[in-house]
């Protein structure tokens, strides 16, 4: 299979709040709701939610970094959609887009932090 993804996934878990900026194809009945993310890149993440999110609906993300205490917003347009547990799990591939300066350096010094932590501490 070929790699499309712009820059490699750091697997790492945190919280989310997602809300609907756009349904897509089809209108969703929720407009936020809490996730978490699956794994994180400077060009987008893998979410898990227990709400489907279809191709092409438009989020905004904010994202708490649990090991910074820091929370970053960006926009996201939900590119693929897998359905994990019947209609009770979810997951999406969230590309990142129009994100600002300054969330572009908080999370690029987050996924240096963590990728240099895990090289020192391997689990």
């Amino acid at each position: 299979m070929d790699e499309k993804r712009r820059e490699r996934r750091l697997k790492d878990e945190n919280e989310l709040t997602v809300h609907i900026v756009s349904g897509g194809k089809k209108p969703l009945k929720e407009k936020f709701f809490y996730n978490y993310s699956k794994d994180i890149s400077m060009s987008g993440a893998r979410i898990q939610s227990h709400s489907f999110l279809p191709v092409d609906t438009h989020l905004m993300i904010e994202m708490k970094l649990k090991t910074l205490h820091q929370m970053i917003t960006v926009l996201g347009k939900v590119k693929w959609t897998k359905d994990i547990f019947g209609d009770e799990s979810f997951e999406a591939g969230v590309e990142f887009f129009n994100t600002p300066r300054d969330e572009i350096k908080k999370l690029a010094s987050y996924i240096f932090w963590k990728q240099e932590h895990n090289m020192l501490y391997p689990v």
